[in-house]
């Protein structure tokens, strides 16, 4: 019953986060952003890109970014969206922050591990994305290392604090995936 897959693109975020950017004391200015291999230098940047690199028309540099929510009005737009999967036990919550991950085929994150508090979901909506998992240092001996394709639709939950992981978007379609962490 999720209608971030059919909602959640490019312009769309663009839309909503219009606002919030636009104030000189921007929420978003004290979130954390993840440029990877791009120049760009935050959100702003991102959203005010050349139309045609983000329609990701041939010949356009392709790009990937990561960021977190910090708007309470932003949340509340793209909560109305998806809500916590329902596989999670009943009395775990998602925490306040919503991590946000787009960019283009062919790039993602490198091979790195999390510095955060708690295991993560995170929801792939449009294009998909190759997970490369590594096991934590005291299983290196014990545990494989594996690779999983995640697919519009799917969710996949990782203590990304723990593994080891890298993504790289595999699909022509533009990569969009929403995640929070929970307890």
């Amino acid at each position: 019953n999720w209608t971030a897959p059919a909602t959640f693109s490019f312009d769309y975020l663009k839309s909503i986060y219009a606002e919030s950017l636009s104030a000189a004391d921007s929420p978003q200015d004290r979130c954390q952003f993840f440029p990877y291999s791009t120049s760009f230098r935050g959100l702003r940047e991102v959203f005010d890109m050349h139309p045609a690199r983000a329609a990701m028309q041939p010949g356009s540099l392709p790009w990937y970014v990561g960021w977190s929510n910090c708007d309470e009005r932003v949340a509340r737009e793209l909560r109305a969206h998806y809500g916590r999967p329902y596989f999670l036990p009943n009395l775990s919550e998602n925490k306040n922050t919503d991590w946000l991950f787009m960019g283009s085929r062919g790039y993602g994150a490198q091979m790195h591990v999390d510095n955060v508090r708690h295991p993560s979901w995170q929801a792939q909506l449009r294009g998909a994305k190759l997970w490369s998992l590594q096991p934590p240092p005291e299983c290196l001996y014990e545990c494989e290392s594996f690779s999983v394709v995640v697919e519009p639709g799917e969710i996949i939950v990782l203590d990304t604090n723990q593994w080891y992981h890298s993504t790289k978007i595999v699909s022509d379609d533009i990569s969009i995936t929403i995640g929070a962490e929970y307890d």
